[in-house]
């Protein structure tokens, strides 16, 4: 199993912030509960996220902002998020509000952008007013900085706006991206789903001939677009965006040699699976984030008999969880 660093990985982290006005706690909720446990020195969090927590907590002290109270669903600032470019070494800054209006937040956000100074990349608000435990809602005031966070995974710009998923250990992630660029044929015909911002299609794209990247969520449409608008045009031109729910967008398998999917924790969805199963490509590559629904798509893959697995690897991606990555190569049976 391949495992990267132990110690300041996450460059990702969504903070709970409850409390009294004058002494928010900034952390994560204990279990089955809404009490947060302050954690002002997280060790497995880049440093620059520990900064920005403890600056935070310092505006909304000085500016007398109340937290939230779930039990009364009443109070301003719900979560804190923060997202470490690696490139800059610069933080991209989000409060979760339950308001409508960043009118609120203005005087604590001057004080944010202020004492931060160099070290922020951009600063936002998200708007949830949900009685829920959705951490994020669906619109966002932009307050300063640029639209997205940029990495890159040894290929082309990756662009993460504030409301699109990415993965917190980014050396794991990389090496996954490394892995799964080895198995691709060169000019190989690819379609993805699930693709988020593009993370793997975007980083493969000197590698394959065409790429069809299929995602739903539009803040990552929104990322993937930035990732494409920024491509010369010879790697522009092999990339084709098809948008909307995975199971419905199975007419982006046609002429795939390779399919790869990268689905969310419920693993993936019905009619694809029935799709790659009965009619798969040359070969698949299924990387797992949730082992119940892998272990389900697996039973269901293998069970038309036409797919075989060829190769499984499995990744520290969380470390200190009994979470693990799992990645799998399939081929299809070769008739005789």
């Amino acid at each position: 199993m391949y495992s990267g660093n132990l110690l300041g990985f996450r460059h990702r982290a969504r903070l709970a912030v409850r409390g009294r006005v004058g002494s928010p706690k900034i952390g994560l909720f204990e279990a089955d509960s809404h009490h947060v446990v302050h954690i002002p020195d997280c060790r497995i969090q880049h440093p620059l996220i520990n900064e920005v927590a403890a600056v935070v907590r310092g505006a909304l002290v000085d500016s007398r902002v109340t937290c939230y109270s779930d039990r009364a669903h009443l109070g301003l600032v719900r979560y804190l998020q923060v997202v470490v470019e690696r490139q800059s070494a610069t933080a991209q800054v989000v409060l979760v509000a339950n308001t409508h209006t960043a009118d609120p937040l203005l005087q604590c956000l001057e004080m944010i952008r202020g004492r931060l100074g160099p070290r922020l990349h951009s600063l936002w608000v998200n708007f949830n007013t949900q009685s829920n435990n959705t951490i994020l809602g669906s619109e966002f005031y932009h307050f300063c900085g640029p639209a997205s966070v940029v990495e890159r995974f040894g290929g082309a710009a990756v662009h993460y706006p504030p409301g699109a998923f990415g993965q917190s250990n980014l050396e794991v992630a990389q090496q996954i991206v490394a892995d799964i660029r080895e198995w691709i044929a060169p000019g190989a015909r690819v379609t993805e789903f699930y693709a988020g911002v593009g993370a793997i299609g975007l980083s493969v794209l000197e590698r394959v001939g065409r790429i069809v990247l299929n995602e739903v969520n539009p803040h990552s449409l929104q990322g993937l677009q930035l990732g494409r608008a920024q491509l010369p045009a010879t790697l522009g031109d092999k990339v084709e965006v098809v948008p909307g729910a995975a199971g419905s967008a199975i007419e982006a398998l046609r002429d795939a040699q390779l399919v790869i999917v990268d689905p969310p924790r419920k693993g993936l969805d019905v009619p694809l699976t029935q799709a790659l199963a009965t009619r798969p490509p040359d070969e698949l590559i299924y990387i797992s984030c949730g082992l119940p629904s892998f272990e389900n798509d697996l039973r269901l893959l293998l069970g038309g008999g036409q797919l075989q697995l060829a190769a499984l690897r499995a990744y520290n991606l969380m470390p200190f969880t009994e979470h693990v990555e799992t990645v799998a190569r399939f081929k299809a049976v070769q008739k005789q």
